[in-house]
């Protein structure tokens, strides 16, 4: 677990791969050369898996793991370097797979890549100790139906979920039900919200939904998931449980097996 790689490709040759794959948005370092060291975040994701690192099993021998929009391999790799067994990592997009088959390739990991949506985890056929869903909630139209399926069909113990944030960071506690009179609650800050971008936000016509605090954690306990920790502002560590019954009952025809 963790050994240092030799490198089985020259620096030149590294240098000119990253190039011809760019733009990448995950900074990662293939042999000490950076493939986005000008990123608007900084050192991004390296700078924020540091801040929750901690939070997941440095032994990860025995597990099996699910990368949801893995982009460039950066978590993938991670999982690998704890001595995950085996590592699927999924992204609908070709570009960010073909970045991140070649920093796998340069550290020399075996990792599973395909190229599919999050809506299509039925079709792995099997459920993973460890999900990984991060850095894409908030870019898909339907965010809570790929919380459900995740559920459903890929999660056998833990989630690590991640959203960008907005709005308050209050949580207010919310009573079971509620009379149809009652309006004031919803002007809250604490109350479960989420905003849709019509257009775009920080020039990305693929922000749809951004949750505050509140409606995160509401959307997690709602589809099965038990926060066990929130170790990083936007990072939850959860545990699958039971879903409520209410929460299958919208699922699409073919959704359910």
């Amino acid at each position: 677990m963790g050994k240092p790689h030799e490198c089985i490709l020259s620096t030149e040759q590294i240098k000119n791969r990253i190039t011809e794959l760019g733009p990448w948005f995950h900074n990662m370092n293939l042999c000490g050369i950076q493939t986005a060291p000008d990123h608007f975040l900084g050192d991004y994701p390296s700078i924020k898996w540091t801040r929750f690192s901690h939070a997941m099993p440095s032994d990860l021998r025995g597990k099996t793991v699910l990368d949801i929009g893995c982009n460039a391999g950066f978590y993938s790799i991670e999982m690998k370097k704890r001595g995950a067994d085996r590592v699927i990592a999924i992204d609908h997009d070709s570009a960010y797979l073909e970045q991140a088959r070649f920093a796998a390739r340069v550290h020399g990991m075996e990792i599973e890549f395909n190229q599919m949506s999050v809506y299509e985890v039925a079709e792995l056929g099997e459920r993973f100790d460890i999900v990984i869903f991060m850095g894409l909630f908030y870019h898909l139209r339907h965010p809570l139906l790929a919380l459900d399926l995740i559920h459903e069909y890929a999660a056998k113990d833990i989630l690590i979920f991640q959203s960008m944030l907005r709005g308050s960071s209050s949580i207010d506690q919310v009573a079971y039900d509620y009379p149809f009179s009652e309006q004031e609650i919803f002007h809250e800050p604490g109350f479960p919200s989420m905003y849709f971008i019509e257009n775009r936000y920080s020039g990305d016509p693929t922000n749809w939904w951004v949750p505050n605090k509140s409606c995160v954690e509401a959307l997690l306990r709602s589809s099965g998931f038990e926060i066990i920790s929130n170790p990083e502002e936007e990072v939850y560590a959860c545990r699958r449980v039971e879903a409520p019954e209410f929460s299958k009952e919208n699922l699409p025809a073919g959704a359910m097996k």
